[in-house]
């Protein structure tokens, strides 16, 4: 099933690779396939065909079973470290708030579709923002079940949904959920201040709680009209990476994330989604939830999952790395051929 060049967002489907870019310049006409890695590298795939799809009406058979562990660049010591140095930069006063991530990684078959796996995730774990790329013309290989809005574009609206608070239901969402909810829209609404009109952002909802597969969200909606000349450029320049998987200020938390994360996060915390630049249209998810397919230094073809926490001064460093569990329990196991499977990793 590789090479079969298609994009699927929800019930959209995309066919045909008529260029690739990597300058967010290109993004003025036509339909693309967008995936920015957190780091910042931008692929954007121009596609030749666009139409409905229903949804997957049978299980299937095109994800294998992957049997055997998962590997961590971060180990729970590690982790509980690094939690530990983010609160005392926090005590330093030089950041407020910084989200640690680790990324889990399987061996993966050579004729192992993301097609397949992004089948199962949708019946096993639906999500307002997924979307299951098999580009080979672009190296994009990911299944994404992302239930958080980096980006949408109507005309000159944009919207940001920041998420910040998980928990098992809403009764155990704690303090520390809310306060940090506050903070990240606080700075998404600086974000785009710097792209919009002076006035027009505002939030238009703050905290709401959302139920999703296992667990709760609190969410939040940030939008603004854009400035007449704005382009992809300046959006990206002004809002990349998200808040929410980043932390505030921004430019102190990436440089804690550089310190304490020993591998890079791909597309995992980036963006991925459509721009449809004839309509001036555009769905860009947070890279949460995401698996995608890469290689090794040695050649091993791997499957790779990203799974993280907003770390604050009120932060618990073993509550963290159980909340990073949490995210990754139901994922993990859909991927593994586990659908039932639960609890810890």
């Amino acid at each position: 099933m590789l090479g079969v060049a298609v994009a699927r967002f929800g019930n959209l489907e995309a066919h045909g690779v008529e260029a690739v870019a990597h300058d967010p310049e290109a993004l003025t006409g036509g339909f693309w396939v967008v995936v920015v890695t957190f780091e910042g590298g931008l692929t954007a795939v121009r596609m030749r065909e666009v139409r409905r799809r229903p949804p997957p009406s049978d299980p299937g058979d095109g994800w294998p079973r992957l049997d055997g562990p998962w590997s961590s660049s971060l180990e729970r010591g590690a982790y509980v470290a690094g939690v530990e140095e983010v609160r005392e930069r926090i005590a330093a006063g030089t950041v407020y708030q910084v989200n640690l991530c680790r990324v889990l990684e399987h061996d993966l078959p050579e004729d192992a579709s993301l097609l397949g796996l992004g089948e199962v995730l949708a019946r096993g774990n639906p999500a307002p923002f997924a979307a299951t790329l098999d580009l080979p013309e672009a190296g994009l290989e990911v299944a994404c079940a992302s239930p958080e809005l980096y980006l949408e574009r109507r005309g000159d609206w944009l919207l940001s949904g920041p998420i910040k608070g998980t928990a098992t239901n809403r009764d155990t969402l704690l303090p520390k959920d809310w306060s940090e909810n506050v903070m990240i829209v606080d700075l998404v609404r600086n974000d785009l201040g710097h792209v919009c009109l002076p006035g027009s952002v505002d939030v238009e909802a703050l905290c709401r709680v959302e139920e999703h597969p296992g667990l709760v969200h609190l969410t939040s909606d940030v939008a603004g009209r854009m400035r007449p000349g704005t382009t992809w450029r300046d959006v990206l320049a002004a809002t990349f990476p998200p808040g929410s998987v980043s932390g505030a200020p921004k430019h102190t938390a990436l440089q804690a994330i550089a310190d304490l994360e020993p591998v890079p996060r791909g597309p995992y915390c980036g963006a991925v989604g459509w721009v449809d630049a004839d309509r001036d249209e555009a769905v860009l998810a947070v890279g949460i939830r995401t698996f995608w397919a890469a290689r090794r230094d040695d050649g091993r073809r791997v499957l790779r999952f990203g799974t993280g926490a907003g770390i604050t001064w009120g932060s618990s460093a073993a509550h963290e790395w159980d909340e990073t569990e949490l995210k990754a329990a139901r994922l993990v196991a859909l991927a593994t051929g586990r659908v039932g499977a639960s609890g810890r990793l």
